[in-house]
């Protein structure tokens, strides 16, 4: 591995705007995980959200308790952290995975 390709974006993830990423999680089998921390979460997420910080100690293991079926759709609140999720889901095995682009301050 050169060392642009830890610019690279991993194929399962799709970064998508607002509307697009929406429409994604629309579907109900698409697990949406916030991974803002509980203060974050607590002053508003998007619907449905699950929990789960990516600074925690305990972020893999509770990663690994999703489905790896279905689709995981992750957000943050610019970007950076759901992008980190988003990697570190794709070397789990995660098939499929969304990244809200921009982050929450694009949702609203």
């Amino acid at each position: 591995m050169g060392f642009f390709d830890l610019f690279k974006t991993p194929e399962q993830i799709k970064s998508l705007n607002a509307t697009d990423f929406k429409a994604a999680i629309a579907d109900k089998t698409v697990q949406l995980i916030d991974v803002r921390t509980a203060q974050e979460y607590a002053q508003g997420t998007i619907q449905k959200a699950k929990l789960i910080d990516c600074s925690s100690q305990d972020f893999e293991q509770k990663i690994e308790k999703l489905d790896k079926t279905c689709p995981v759709a992750v957000f943050c609140h610019s970007g950076a952290r759901s992008m980190y999720a988003a990697k570190l889901l794709v070397k789990k095995g995660f098939p499929v995975i969304y990244n809200l682009k921009g982050g929450i301050m694009f949702w609203r």
